[in-house]
C-alpha cells in the first residue's frame, strides 16, 4: 500500500518509544499453498521484507479476498491491515483465506471447530519458514480478529501475541441477538462471501482493479474514507446482494442461522471460543468502537471478564471513527504491542491501567484498571406512566404498544392505533452525567401473544435537539429467563437457550442487558429510552443499519411505569470533570 498518512487514530493517547522504523522494501509471493492437517490446501500471499534474514510473522486469516487487502476502498471486508506498514518496519505480512474462500480447498465452515485447527496449522506452518524467525503474532479486525481467537484457544507453540480489534466470540451474539436474527447483517454477509470466492486470483489482481488502486490511494481521495462508518459498509455489502452466486454453501448456513437453529444448540456451540478462552495464556490486546453495538462490541467485554486469569491483557475503546474501512487505524498502537512481544523491545505498550478509552462527548482518553470502572454506579430512571424518564416514578401507570405480524392485511396503521415505538425523555440534565459502565432495562410488561420482541435503544438527545443512538438491546420474550446462579453481580444477564411461551395479558419482568457503552451527557441534554417490538420500520432506530426479523406474532404490549433503566454512572465535580 503506497498510503503514508494512515486514517483513523493510531495510538490510545500516548507516546511510545523504541519502535521499529521503515527501513525495508517489499516483496510479494502470492498464492501460496499451505497444507493443513487433513490435506487442504489453504491459499494465501505472503508479503515480507526483500532482506536477507528472518522477521515475526504477523497472520491476517479471514474469509475476505486476500488479493485486495491493499485495494485501500472503504469496503467493510478489507481489514487485514496497511501492508506497507508492517513490512517495511520488518514484519511479514502474511494474508491468508480460510477454507472454501478465494481458491482455498474444502468448505467454509463459518467459525467452526475445523477453523480452529485450521488456524493452529497455519501458525505453525509460518514459523517453520526460512523467513519466520519463530515469533508469530495476528492482525486485523472483524473476522480477521475471530480467526486470532481461534488460532489462541488452539495454543500453537509459535503463536505470542494477538491484537484483535472487533472481535466476535460467540457467533451467537452477533447473528442472533438474544432471539431475535440479525437478518440485514447475516443475509449480505454470507451473500458477499459467496460472491466474492467465486472470483479467481486473476480477476482480482486484474489492470481495471490496479486502476482502481491507485485512484483510491490518492491522498485527497483517501482521506475522504477516514470517515467511512459501519453503516456504510454494510449498505455496500446489500448492493452485491443483486449478483448471482452458486448457493452452496452459502444458502445453507443462512438457513443454519435463520430457520433451522433458532435457539442455542449444538450447531451454535460448535461457534462459541466463550468457554474456551481461559485456554488463552499469550498477551491480548482488545478493542473496538463505542458504535460497534450491534456486532463486536459485546463480544469485547465478554473476552475481558473471560481472560481475567491471564495477566498480558490490555484494553482501548474508540470513539467515532475510531475504526473506519480500509482498516488503518491504531497501527502505531499494534507496533508498540508487537515490537514488545515479538522483538523483545521496550515501547511503554505495558505501562499504565490496563484500559484506555473514549468517553465520547468527554475531552482525551480515560484509564481503569477493570471494566466496568469501580468507581461507576449503577441509578434506576423509571420509564413513567407521561413518557418522561426519570428518577421518580411519579403516578403509578402503563402506556401500550402495537406489534402487527404479517399477513393482517393492514395496508397501513389507523389513527386511533397504538403507536408502533414508545419513546420515554428525562427533562434537561441540571449537571453533566458519565454513563460508563453495564446497561440494563429491567422491563416490566405484559403481552396479547405468546411471544414477542423488545428492542431497547438509549439515545443522547443534545441540547439543541439532535439525536443520536448510544447502545441498544435486544431479547426474544420466549427466551427471557435467565440463570440467576450463573449471572455475575453488576455484570450483563444473558438469557438462556430455552424457549418459555409468554403467559398472555400477564405482566412479565424482563430483564434485557444493552451493550456496554460510554457517554457524557452534558447540561442542557437529555436521556432518551426508545422500545419497539419491530425494527423493520425506516422510523425505528438501528445502529449501524442492523435490523431484525420480525417474530411475526401480532400483540398489544403494555409497559408498566415500574419498569428501570439501570444507568452507570461516574461521579463528577460542579465542572463535569471526573472525580
Amino acid at each position: 500500500m503506497s498510503t503514508t498518512q494512515l486514517n483513523g487514530p493510531q495510538t490510545s493517547g500516548r507516546d511510545y518509544r523504541h519502535l521499529s522504523e521503515p527501513t525495508h522494501r517489499v516483496q510479494h509471493d502470492d498464492d501460496v499453498a499451505i497444507a493443513m492437517r487433513d490435506g487442504v490446501d489453504l491459499l494465501a500471499d505472503v508479503h515480507r521484507p526483500d532482506a536477507d534474514g528472518r522477521f515475526p510473522v504477523l497472520i491476517a486469516a479471514s474469509p475476505y479476498p486476500r488479493q485486495i487487502q491493499n485495494l485501500g476502498a472503504p469496503m467493510g471486508f478489507i481489514e487485514a491491515g496497511d501492508t506497507d506498514f508492517w513490512v517495511t518496519r520488518g514484519y511479514v505480512h502474511l494474508i491468508a483465506n480460510v477454507r472454501g474462500t478465494c481458491g482455498s480447498g474444502g468448505e467454509f465452515g463459518f467459525f467452526d471447530g475445523q477453523e480452529r485447527r485450521d488456524m493452529y496449522d497455519l501458525v505453525e506452518w509460518a514459523a517453520a519458514q526460512p523467513w519466520c524467525d519463530g515469533n508469530v503474532g495476528m492482525i486485523g479486525i472483524s473476522y480477521f480478529a475471530m480467526t486470532q481467537l481461534e488460532a489462541a484457544v488452539e495454543r500453537p507453540p509459535h503463536l505470542k501475541a494477538i491484537f484483535p480489534l472487533a472481535v466476535t466470540a460467540d457467533l451467537y451474539d452477533a447473528a442472533t441477538h438474544h432471539g431475535l436474527a440479525s437478518s440485514s447483517f447475516i443475509t449480505p454477509f454470507l451473500s458477499m462471501v459467496g460472491l466474492t470466492s467465486e472470483r479467481s486470483s486473476a480477476f482480482w489482481r486484474s489492470p481495471p482493479l490496479d486502476v482502481a488502486r491507485k485512484v483510491l490511494h490518492t491522498p485527497p481521495l483517501h482521506r475522504r474514507f477516514g470517515t467511512m462508518n459501519g453503516e456504510a459498509a454494510v449498505t455496500v455489502l446489500r448492493q452485491m446482494l443483486k449478483l448471482p452466486h452458486d448457493p452452496h454453501p452459502w444458502d445453507d448456513l443462512w438457513l443454519d442461522v435463520m430457520v433451522k437453529h433458532p435457539v442455542r444448540d449444538a450447531w451454535w456451540d460448535d461457534r462459541d471460543l466463550t468457554g474456551l478462552l481461559d485456554r488463552i495464556d499469550v498477551p491480548v490486546y482488545l478493542g473496538c468502537d463505542w458504535e460497534n453495538v450491534p456486532l463486536h462490541l459485546p463480544s469485547t467485554f465478554v473476552a475481558w471478564k473471560a481472560l481475567a486469569h491471564n495477566p498480558n491483557v490490555r484494553m482501548g475503546m474508540l470513539g467515532r471513527f475510531g475504526l473506519t474501512w480500509p482498516w488503518e487505524s491504531l497501527h502505531t498502537e499494534a507496533l508498540a504491542w508487537y515490537d514488545h512481544w515479538l522483538k523483545g523491545r521496550d515501547t511503554g505498550i505495558m505501562d499504565g491501567p490496563p484500559i484506555r478509552y473514549v468517553l465520547p462527548g468527554g475531552d482525551g482518553w480515560r484509564t481503569a484498571e477493570g471494566w466496568p470502572p469501580a468507581e461507576s454506579t449503577p441509578t434506576e430512571w423509571a420509564l413513567r406512566a407521561d413518557g418522561v424518564l426519570a428518577v421518580d416514578e411519579g403516578t403509578a401507570g402503563a402506556r401500550e404498544m402495537m406489534a402487527l405480524g404479517g399477513g393482517l392485511g393492514r395496508v397501513k396503521p389507523s389513527p386511533v392505533d397504538p403507536p408502533a415505538m414508545l419513546s420515554w425523555t428525562s427533562a434537561p440534565l441540571p449537571t453533566t452525567l458519565d454513563v460508563v459502565g453495564h446497561v440494563e432495562l429491567r422491563l416490566v410488561a405484559s403481552a396479547t401473544a405468546a411471544d414477542t420482541a423488545w428492542m431497547a435503544t438509549l439515545q443522547h438527545v443534545a441540547s439543541d435537539g439532535t439525536v443520536e443512538d448510544v447502545t441498544a438491546g435486544w431479547l426474544r420474550a420466549s427466551l427471557r429467563e435467565v440463570d440467576e446462579s450463573a449471572s455475575t453481580p453488576g455484570a450483563p444477564v444473558l438469557p438462556c437457550r430455552t424457549a418459555v411461551a409468554v403467559p398472555v395479558g400477564e405482566d412479565v419482568e424482563y430483564r434485557i442487558p444493552l451493550v456496554d457503552n460510554a457517554r457524557r451527557f452534558a447540561a442542557g441534554d437529555r436521556i432518551r429510552l426508545t422500545v419497539t417490538s419491530d425494527d423493520q420500520s425506516p422510523d425505528t432506530p438501528a445502529i449501524m443499519g442492523f435490523r431484525h426479523a420480525s417474530v411475526g406474532t401480532s400483540s398489544l404490549n403494555t409497559i408498566r411505569s415500574s419498569s428501570r433503566l439501570v444507568l452507570p454512572t461516574l461521579p463528577t465535580d460542579d465542572t463535569g470533570a471526573n472525580r
